[in-house]
């Protein structure tokens, strides 16, 4: 899979564990997110995050669920074993880059993403 996102798809980049990988909250990727936080709609999921308390176990599940609707096959518990440059707040970084890509209005993500 190519290392480069296309930012009016909702998709970002990230380098895991030295790979580079595409991710995509796709509508699929979204279901699987409403389902596993028991949110009802995507306005419900949405409002989850606009809180910006985001657990590790939310990283994990927001980030899996990305990767897999950019089509890498990978596990939740594969997810977590692996590092990203920066630690927590790396793992942070991506959940709110991809959330950001995935629900901001288009124009208003930030300047300088890819």
């Amino acid at each position: 899979m190519t290392k480069y996102a296309n930012k009016h798809r909702g998709e970002i980049s990230a380098e895991i564990e030295g790979e580079h990988y595409r991710l995509c909250l796709t509508l699929g990727a979204l279901a699987e997110l409403e389902s596993a936080f028991g949110d009802t709609d995507l306005l419900a999921l949405a409002e989850r995050f606009e809180q910006g308390r985001i657990s590790a176990c939310d990283a994990i599940l927001v980030l899996g669920a990305g990767l897999r609707g950019a089509g890498h096959v990978i596990t939740n518990e594969e997810l977590s074993c692996l590092q990203i440059n920066g630690g927590a707040g790396g793992y942070l970084r991506l959940v709110v880059e991809l959330l950001e890509a995935t629900f901001a209005p288009a124009g208003e993500q930030q300047a300088g993403k890819s």
